[in-house]
């Protein structure tokens, strides 16, 4: 048998070491068997995601991170953003590449504080008013949520098995998302109905801070990567040494970046012009519930289509392509025609108990579902090019970096008061235009 094989569809090369390796779970007990299997700890990844960036997520959704002030909020996210970017580069590689998924347990009792601390700012700025702990707290949230994101994209790309990834990215999707819209209808049940109220109540904020502390306890309950075990039978991680990426599959990442660079691009003016100036606080608090809902469904259509049977990969990388570039220009071409009906109008001009509520509520669903579609695909192509964590914290290390660049601009240009006609445009842009540029990896 040859020293080295390469790993199913992948481009990694790894040692028969690596891919056959005998079960030496034998006499453990069915608790110890069932953890340590690939698809457990991909659904404990999730329920993570579920508990601390899902309940992020519910609370942004909302505009304003549940508060009248758009600009605070903009703000913190600027600086989560950028201290997000500079993370990834000089801390979390470092100490992923040393110990690994691990890095989520540093995190954890980093991403779960970090995040309950931004909800807590958020309960002192509605109380006390106070903008600048909300900005701190963001760029704290900035470094632990770095943490997680890294850990979880390689685990996420990484331990499936090449013909199954699409299915983990979507039920990652599912379960993350899941979170953002429980979340959502926990403060849409709390605030229903408030008369002159624009902004959540304290119990909303108590919430999502007792869910969030939830999710850094378990995440300290992460497998390390060598006692993974895949369906196959192959270690997840088992002290791999792996080549770097070759010059073509370098130069396949290049022209991905400006995909990546677009995926957080949107949330500004969805979140925050869109959600946060259009709607009373009843339907920003349902729009939030759908936008994440819809996420439930886009992770799912987007591993559907990555997985389907019967096509090369190549010709599945193309199908979904071209369902990501024709669903999102489709989407663009709806939120023209809502773009033109806001600039009409004034601020919370749509009420939730009118008619006029529907039209939109359907395109901030289907804004969702967009971000969802982009998101899987940039994961699914990026998973394509690897098959141990190792190298996926590297490849998630550029995703992240270059969609927090991109998010931090465009979150400052809403903290500048660019206008909401001139971002609009900006996204129909970035998503046309990007989506031809990834095409040009050969993908």
């Amino acid at each position: 048998m040859s020293e080295e094989m390469k790993a199913p569809e992948g481009n990694v090369v790894v040692t028969d070491l690596e891919s056959h390796v005998v079960d030496d779970r034998a006499g453990k007990s069915w608790f110890y068997r069932t953890y340590t299997t690939a698809w457990f700890q991909i659904f404990l990844t999730s329920f993570v995601a579920f508990c601390c960036p899902g309940m992020y997520n519910a609370l942004s959704g909302m505009g304003g991170g549940g508060n009248v002030d758009p600009h605070i909020s903009a703000q913190s996210s600027v600086a989560l953003t950028a201290t997000g970017a500079a993370s990834y580069l000089i801390v979390c590689v470092p100490v992923f590449e040393i110990i690994g998924v691990r890095a989520m347990g540093l995190g954890g009792a980093g991403i779960g504080w970090t995040y309950a601390l931004y909800s807590g700012a958020l309960l002192n700025y509605s109380i006390r008013g106070q903008g600048a702990f909300v900005v701190a707290s963001g760029a704290l949230l900035g470094l632990g949520s770095a943490f997680f994101w890294l850990v979880q994209g390689a685990v996420m790309i990484s331990y499936p098995l090449p013909h199954q990834k699409g299915r983990a990215i979507a039920m990652f999707w599912i379960v993350f998302n899941l979170g953002g819209m429980i979340g959502a209808f926990i403060a849409f049940g709390q605030n229903y109905g408030l008369e002159n109220a624009g902004t959540v109540s304290n119990s909303t904020y108590w919430a999502f801070i007792a869910i969030m502390l939830v999710g850094a306890i378990l995440s300290l309950c992460l497998a390390s990567p060598w006692k993974v075990v895949r369906s196959d039978g192959s270690r997840a991680g088992h002290d791999p040494k792996l080549l770097g990426l070759n010059e073509t599959f370098a130069q396949k990442v290049f022209f991905l970046i400006p995909m990546f660079f677009a995926a957080n691009w949107f949330y500004s003016y969805q979140q925050n012009v869109v959600n946060g100036t259009s709607f009373d606080l009843d339907g920003r608090e349902l729009n939030s519930a759908l936008y994440w809902g819809a996420q439930m469904f886009g992770g799912f259509a987007i591993g559907a289509v990555c997985d389907m049977p019967r096509l090369t990969r190549p010709k599945r990388a193309l199908a979904a392509w071209i369902f990501v570039f024709v669903f999102g220009n489709a989407v663009m071409g709806g939120g023209l025609a809502f773009e033109n009906l806001r600039e009409k109008n004034p601020e919370d001009w749509i009420k939730f108990h009118t008619g006029a509520y529907a039209g939109p509520a359907i395109l901030y669903f289907f804004y969702g579902m967009l971000d969802a579609l982009w998101q899987g695909l940039s994961y699914w192509l990026l998973g394509a090019m690897c098959s141990t964590p190792e190298l996926g914290g590297k490849l998630v290390a550029v995703y992240k970096v270059s969609q927090s660049v991109g998010a931090a601009i465009a979150y400052q240009l809403t903290t500048d008061n660019l206008n909401g006609r001139k971002q609009y445009i900006s996204n129909w842009c970035i998503i046309a235009g990007t989506l031809l540029v990834a095409r040009m990896s050969g993908f």
